[in-house]
């Protein structure tokens, strides 16, 4: 059980560090445009903005990282920054786009429990 939440913690940081390359650095291509349903105008725009909301999901990926780096000992990390996805997901999805439900928070919320069923 521990290696599927390990597993599963992993997904949640992959996401979040793609996730960080399409605002920090694809925001305003073709690729992130799409990704975000966004006009070449508005990206540009926002450019700033789409940046510094990738660094902060780039943080949440490398929290993960680091409580799987901890082992067991990073049970705590681990399931704070798993909170912190969700928390962030259920937001994005009832403020920005219903998709960041099953982007961002149901991932987390499975992989939460997973973790707390492995311990």
């Amino acid at each position: 059980m521990l290696l599927i939440a390990d597993i599963a913690t992993a997904l949640v940081a992959l996401i979040h560090a793609g996730i960080l390359v399409l605002e920090m650095f694809l925001w305003t291509r073709p690729a992130g445009r799409r990704a975000f349903g966004l006009s070449r105008e508005f990206a540009e725009q926002t450019r700033v903005l789409a940046a510094n909301q990738g660094l902060y999901n780039g943080f949440l990926a490398a929290g993960l990282v680091y409580a799987l780096a901890l082992g067991a000992a990073g049970y705590g990390v681990r399931t704070f920054f798993l909170a912190c996805v969700l928390v962030a997901g259920l937001y994005g999805a009832a403020t920005a786009s219903r998709a960041i439900l099953f982007v961002q928070a149901l991932p987390a919320a499975v992989a939460l429990a997973l973790v707390m069923a492995a311990r």
